[in-house]
């Protein structure tokens, strides 16, 4: 297997490549990767460089530190600068729209039809946006600590991902979904041990690699049209819909009185940063 090469420095995303294989690793570990508008913005050109790449044949997204990813960045003091620096901190009007879909709608739909196999390769927290990411890749290799939290979000493709009737037991309850059973239930493609999860999802990615661009290009191409016929993509727009009004309701839809589920308050929390006594 050929050795990795570094080709780009530290930034919120690292890209390096391993033959005909890119590694591109989410880099906030202090916010256990949760994702700010600047991490998308280099997660998206460090796919753009995969693909533009023809050298390159696979994409593995990883995250750095304990976990694949958080979620949403939902007030991190770096987050709020940028946002500011946007002019879209009061979250309001056409421009925090466009700015708010760019980010939680088209970029991840575009991922998803992006020309080459991509693979998620996921250990620790995967919460609600982090879910987002893996669900737009191909394939998704976890560890046995993987721990994936689905929810109404913005880019809902989990009646895709998993049977309906579970996605609604899941969402209903906002419970964690364990790597095998996630694995059962058709969203992870492979569980391997945490020591053997890089090494063996690189094997495979090679292994991918082996076959012509054209072939991989046409397979992908094939079986992302066969979703489409079944209305994914309309079902995407139709549920980031859905989102804005949940939001425009209060966030999460609560009366007054009534309990905020468990694990997404932990999301909420994790994302934020609080429960490692971080600012958020």
């Amino acid at each position: 297997m050929p050795g990795k090469s570094s080709s780009q420095g530290a930034g919120e995303v690292l890209y390096e490549v391993d033959g005909a294989v890119a590694l591109i690793s989410l880099n906030r570990p202090r916010y256990h990767n949760a994702q700010s508008w600047k991490l998308l913005d280099e997660l998206d050109s460090a796919l753009d460089r995969a693909m533009e790449d023809r050298a390159v044949k696979v994409v593995v997204v990883k995250g750095v530190g304990d976990d694949f990813s958080s979620g949403h960045d939902l007030g991190t003091p770096e987050h709020k600068a940028d946002q500011e620096a946007r002019g879209v901190a009061d979250r309001r009007g056409l421009r925090f729209y466009q700015e708010f879909r760019k980010y939680n709608l088209d970029l991840t739909h575009k991922w998803r039809n992006l020309p080459k196999p991509t693979i998620a390769m996921v250990h620790g927290y995967c919460i609600l946006g982090g879910w987002v990411i893996a669900g737009a890749m191909d394939l998704v290799f976890a560890s046995p600590d993987a721990r994936f939290l689905a929810g109404l979000v913005e880019y809902f493709s989990v009646p895709y991902d998993i049977h309906p009737r579970k996605a609604k037991e899941l969402i209903f309850e906002s419970r964690f979904l364990a790597a095998e059973e996630a694995c059962e239930l058709g969203f992870v493609n492979r569980v391997i041990p945490r020591e053997d999860l890089e090494r063996e999802t690189l094997a495979y990615a090679h292994r991918v690699a082996e076959n012509g661009l054209t072939l991989l290009r046409m397979a992908k191409l094939a079986i992302n049209k066969a979703q489409d016929q079944q209305g994914f993509s309309s079902a995407m727009e139709g549920a980031f819909a859905d989102f804005l009004v949940l939001v425009s309701t209060g966030g999460d839809g609560r009366q007054e009185g009534e309990r905020r589920l468990g694990p997404v308050e932990l999301a909420l929390r994790h994302a934020r940063g609080e429960r490692y006594g971080l600012e958020g």
